[in-house]
This record gives structure tokens, C-alpha cells and sequence, in this order.
């Protein structure tokens, strides 16, 4: 069994792992170290023997670790005889039937309040996906030493804080909900459409995100917005084989050959859909309805915009944001045509609601070429460009803005 075996078990098995041991030894930091610690021996001793259990192994290695670093721990040494008063069985996983609710309290303490919202996203990729501080790093293209020192900031800030290992309370669980879904949702954003680099889409990511929805639904079955979220990436991410050319360069809605589609991804998504919907859509809910009609539509042509439009007006009112407003100029667009979407747009710009922001004057460009406003147009594409970070959406952006010459 060689390395690609133990990254593979890794990244199934290191959110029950770490969520195990954090609750054996009360400290979240320690957990994810001894963690860390049994995969590098792993790496060593797997090579020569593989277990017959090899998440039971890693169990087992990583309470270890923990041990010895406790003993360490002179000030801790009741701690210590109670932790090691335990015993430590290679091919039985500890507590398996509080295991669901291991991985839940994981979710919640690497989401927590106390956290920067870029911690947040590292600790979460890290100790509930398993990703290296590599992969984190390639994602969010930043270095490694700084997604290494948000996740150590993250867990000397969860043990300053005092942050216990339990799930929160019932009438505080359905708020903190909440920052769990945006951590999903903004990392699952960034592989939908990156935000900088040389790449539109970073499927790598995108799935991540969807895992841990996955994750998150079956552990909480009755919660409408995780199931809306689930539904919203699975959804999306139908459209990815669709959205690039084989150069990587980007492939517009109109332009999609929709049989490319995944219809898989797309009847999972419409399932999860349907499990959010009894209980009324909230604002994952109402996008991923909206993604459920492009993913029934033949064409661009004969998408729903009406529908899509009274969508957004709902999600405006649940969920207000810029974005959402211009979204629905889009589909205000499509619906009804140029003139009226530009008079939101224009009215966003008036109030300054999207500063420094590529969309707006995307958007803009888009609605005043239709307008034959072409001079215009072209001013706003351009500064469009200037504004995106995405090598791939700016050579986009520019090319249109060349077309207007």
C-alpha cells in the first residue's frame, strides 16, 4: 500500500480521526497534530505492511501520538492517566455510534464565530476535507506558510477562546448553521468560478465543497437549507464539463452543448431540491431553484426567465445583496429586455453597491452592446477587464470589447 493509499484513506477517514480524538483529549490543536503525525508514519510504515485496518491503524497511531504529547504535558497528567486508562484497539474504531455527531462538532468548532473567515475555510478544508496545506494553498492560490499560519492562528484562537467540543445548543445550533453553510458555500464558489488565476473552474475544489455538503445532509436530515445548499452545488457543478473548451478557455450559457451535462449530478441535485422544499426555500433553496431551471431548459431561448425572475425578486427579499440584484437585471434581461435591467444596473452604481467589482461593469457592457450603445459598451468591458482577477474571464472581457470596435 503506497502513498496514494494512505492520502485516499486520509481523506475519507480524518474528519471521524480527528473528531474522535478531540473528543478524547479536549483540545481540538492536539487532535489535529497527533492526526497529522500518524498519516507522515503512515507514509512510511504502509509501504512495508498494510494493515488490515487501515483506518482503525491511523486511530489507533494518532491516540498514540496524542498520549505521548499529553505526557509531555506535566501540567496535564491527570489528564494524561485518564486518556491512557482507555484501551487502544487497532482494528476497532472508537465510539462508533457518537461518530455522526463527532464529525457534526468538527463542523461546527472549525466554523466557529471566533474565527477569521479565512480560517474558518482552512481548518474546515483541512480537518473536516483532509487537504494538505498544499492543496488548500494550490486552491486558494496563496502560499503554503500562509495557509499554515491561518490554520495554526485558527487553533491557538479556538483554544484561547475555550471553545469546547460538543454540538452547540438547540436554540443556538440552527444560527450557527448558518456560518457552516457560507464556509461551504464559499468554498465550493471559488471552484465554481475562481476568482483569480489562470482557470475558470477548479473542479478539485468544487467537489470538496460538494463532499461536505453530502457530509453535512446526512447528519443533518432535517435541516431544508442543507439540502438546498446540496442541491445548488450538485446543480452547478452539472454544467462543468459544459463550461470550458478543451483550451480551458471559457464556454458561455448560450454556448454550452447541454448534452454535455451531467445528467447525474443534475437528478441528485433536483432530489436534494425536493427534500428543501417542503418546509419553504430559503436562500440556497430559492438559488438552487433557479438552477433547476436552466438545468430543465433545451436553450437559452427557451429558459423560464420569468420564472427566474420572480426568483430573484424572493431571494432579494430573503437574502438581500447587490449581487442578487444584479442577477436579477440579467434575468430582468432576458424576461423583458435591455432597457429596464440597465436601470437597475445603473441605480446599483448610483448607490455604490458593488465597488471594485467586475460584475458590475460586466454586466453593464453586456446590456449596452444589446442596446447598440456600442462606444459605451466598450468602455465598460474594458474597465470590466481591468478590474477581473480570472486570466481566463478578462481574455472573455476583452475580446468582446474588441468586437465593438
Amino acid at each position: 500500500m503506497g502513498a496514494v493509499d494512505v492520502e485516499a484513506v486520509w481523506r475519507i477517514e480524518s474528519a471521524r480521526i480527528v473528531a474522535a480524538l478531540t473528543r478524547f483529549t479536549g483540545d481540538f490543536g492536539l487532535a489535529e497534530d497527533a492526526a497529522q503525525e500518524a498519516v507522515a508514519e503512515a507514509l512510511v510504515s504502509w509501504a512495508v505492511e498494510a494493515p488490515t485496518n487501515p483506518a482503525g491503524w491511523l486511530m489507533a497511531t494518532a491516540r498514540r501520538r496524542a498520549i505521548d504529547a499529553i505526557r509531555r504535558r506535566v501540567a496535564l497528567q491527570d489528564r494524561y492517566a485518564l486518556i491512557a486508562a482507555a484501551p487502544i484497539e487497532e482494528d476497532v474504531e472508537a465510539d462508533p455510534d457518537r461518530i455522526d455527531d463527532d464529525v457534526l462538532a468538527l463542523m461546527f468548532i472549525s466554523c466557529h464565530p471566533v474565527l477569521s473567515p479565512e480560517a474558518r475555510v482552512a481548518l474546515t478544508l483541512r480537518v473536516v476535507a483532509g487537504l494538505s496545506s498544499e492543496e488548500i494553498a494550490r486552491a486558494f492560490l496563496v502560499s503554503v506558510p500562509t495557509v499554515q499560519a491561518r490554520i495554526t492562528r485558527g487553533k491557538k484562537t479556538i483554544a484561547a477562546a475555550g471553545v469546547p467540543f460538543e454540538l452547540p445548543p438547540v436554540g443556538e445550533r440552527r444560527q450557527r448553521l448558518g456560518g457552516v453553510l457560507s464556509v461551504i458555500y464559499v468554498i465550493f464558489t471559488e471552484g465554481s468560478t475562481a476568482t483569480s488565476g489562470d482557470r475558470l473552474v477548479r473542479p478539485e475544489v468544487a467537489y470538496e465543497a460538494i463532499r461536505l455538503a453530502r457530509t453535512l445532509a446526512a447528519l443533518q436530515p432535517a435541516e431544508p437549507e442543507v439540502h438546498g445548499l446540496l442541491a445548488l452545488c450538485e446543480l452547478t457543478a452539472a454544467r462543468f464539463p459544459a463550461r470550458t473548451a478543451p483550451d480551458g478557455s471559457p464556454v458561455l450559457l448560450e454556448d454550452q452543448d447541454r448534452r454535455r451535462w451531467d445528467l447525474s449530478a443534475i437528478r441528485r441535485g433536483l432530489d436534494s431540491l425536493a427534500k428543501a422544499s417542503p418546509r419553504g426555500l430559503g436562500p440556497y433553496g430559492l438559488q438552487a431553484a433557479i438552477a433547476a431551471v436552466h438545468a430543465s431548459a433545451p436553450s437559452v431561448e427557451a429558459t423560464d426567465w420569468d420564472r427566474i425572475v420572480v426568483l430573484y425578486e424572493a431571494l432579494g427579499r430573503v437574502a438581500p445583496s447587490p449581487v442578487v440584484e444584479l442577477n436579477r437585471a440579467v434575468a430582468v434581461a432576458m424576461a423583458t429586455g435591455p432597457a429596464q435591467a440597465l436601470a437597475i444596473v445603473d441605480e446599483l452604481i448610483a448607490t455604490d453597491r458593488l465597488p471594485g467589482s467586475h460584475l458590475l461593469p460586466t454586466v453593464r457592457g453586456e446590456l449596452l452592446t444589446r442596446l447598440d450603445r456600442r462606444p459605451e459598451a466598450r468602455a465598460e468591458l474594458e474597465l470590466a477587464a481591468r478590474l477581473c482577477a480570472n486570466e481566463r474571464e478578462r481574455s472573455v472581457l476583452l475580446r468582446k470589447a474588441a468586437a465593438l470596435d
